[in-house]
């Protein structure tokens, strides 16, 4: 017996998974929203302190985002394996809706509820860690590298940002695919692992990881000794703000992210096996 779905059966499964998703309730898809949000965040932060040392320097950057891209996969793993709802991962319901087993309003319901979710987490978890005491490590070089990494991220052209967004979540909606895909843990762990990892490691964007990365550098930057830790000029923090949180990232991240997921992992497989996979329905 197989102990992996091939394609055409991942898409069914997937087309399964979104017809499911779309019956949740606010209050779940809420929750598990917010769980999710925390649980990339957790991520964020943990890549982010493994590698910061090497992430503050150009000779070691290429190093650092590779050992950050080790530790990150774990947010994603906790989204499928513990529960969680994720926006990113929730473009592949796309299939579902060309399926027409759900309708338009349904898949915005549960993108709405779940991208507000995963900020709320994403955002609780940035005030914890600004709070705790940690932007303190090394010298306060682990708090002047959250607000660097912040500070590139709102720097991005908005094409940038939007083509940066769509490499990310066709990696992160393969990771899922696979994931999907597997039978065991160790299978889905293994199938998350790598795609994510590469994702990271290429310096991609996602919306919900940036959820947790620029609110963390915007509340970091109030303490002097982090924002001197940066190594940032005054204009540069001075530019790092909600409003460039959302116009600048958040937005343009987004829209590709959408495209990406849905447009490069969904409609693409869809479109592949849509005939194998109505022939056995």
């Amino acid at each position: 017996m197989r102990a992996f779905l091939n394609p055409a059966e991942i898409c069914s499964f997937a087309e399964e998974a979104g017809a499911k998703k779309v019956l949740l309730p606010i209050s779940k898809l809420l929750i598990l929203g917010i769980l999710a949000g925390a649980f990339i965040g957790f991520a964020s932060e943990g890549s982010t302190m493994a590698a910061f040392n090497l992430l503050a320097f150009p000779e070691t950057y290429g190093l650092g985002r590779c050992v950050a891209g080790v530790v990150f996969p774990t947010g994603l793993m906790l989204v499928v394996l513990a529960g969680g709802e994720l926006f990113t991962g929730n473009t592949l319901m796309g299939i579902a809706l060309v399926q027409r087993r759900i309708n338009m309003r349904g898949l915005l319901r549960n993108w709405f509820w779940v991208y507000l979710g995963n900020l709320i987490g994403s955002i609780f978890l940035a005030h914890m860690m600004a709070n705790s005491g940690l932007f303190n490590s090394g010298a306060d070089l682990f708090g002047g590298v959250t607000i660097k990494i912040a500070s590139g991220k709102v720097s991005f052209s908005f094409l940038s940002a939007f083509y940066l967004g769509i490499m990310c979540n066709w990696l992160v909606c393969l990771a899922v695919w696979i994931a999907y895909g597997a039978k065991d843990i160790a299978g889905k762990i293994l199938g998350i692992f790598f795609p994510i990892w590469l994702f990271i490691t290429s310096g991609f964007e996602h919306c919900v990881a940036n959820m947790y990365y620029i609110p963390a550098g915007i509340m970091a930057k109030s303490n002097a000794a982090w924002a001197a830790a940066s190594g940032l000029s005054s204009e540069a923090l001075d530019a790092l703000t909600w409003g460039s949180f959302a116009i600048n990232n958040l937005l343009p991240v987004t829209l590709g992210n959408i495209v990406g997921g849905l447009g490069f992992v969904g409609m693409a497989y869809w479109f592949s096996y849509r005939k194998q996979i109505q022939a056995e329905q």
